[in-house]
């Protein structure tokens, strides 16, 4: 953990440090709620790695795609839930706790690291939101993502209570 910097300022420069742009990557047409809230939850739907509106990693793991290249998408799916959840509720320290993410993995039929695929995504949540980022999380290999996308991810979060 980076000494006491909050979730918002790790958050902040692990985007720098990845050239990611966290305003304007979720802008994105949607024909379903990129976000839904209810009561202290928030339910983000499946995200493919973006960069400037553009789906990063296209192709399937295994084939066209590294592990490595997977675990670099995989982590740009999570600093976009994490964008999302800034843009809707206006800080990542408002989060009690990340309870579940899902990680879909376009791969060919032998390849068998799709955990490791998905520790692309729990780090950026472990680095980014320290014992709030702990979760559940459940990796699937698929035929096909949208967009040619190689990972998708999909998140639960628990809010902190708002104060009385």
């Amino acid at each position: 953990m980076t000494g006491h910097m909050t979730c918002d300022e790790r958050f902040i420069a692990l985007a720098a440090e990845l050239g990611y742009d966290i305003y304007g990557e979720s802008t994105i047409g949607w024909h379903f709620e990129p976000l839904v809230r209810h009561n202290n939850e928030l339910y983000v739907s499946g995200l493919v790695p973006r960069k400037h509106g553009k789906v990063q990693y296209p192709g399937r793991v295994g084939l066209e795609l590294t592990l490595a290249d997977a675990q670099v998408a995989a982590s740009l799916c999570a600093m976009q839930g994490l964008a999302l959840i800034v843009d809707t509720i206006g800080s990542l320290d408002k989060i009690k706790s990340l309870l579940r993410i899902t990680v879909y993995v376009k791969s060919t039929a032998d390849f068998v690291d799709l955990s490791e695929v998905a520790n692309g995504a729990s780090d950026v949540f472990r680095h980014v939101l320290g014992d709030a980022g702990k979760h559940t999380r459940t990796t699937i290999g698929v035929y096909q993502l949208p967009n040619n996308a190689a990972v998708e991810l999909d998140m639960i979060v628990a809010l902190r209570p708002p104060a009385p």
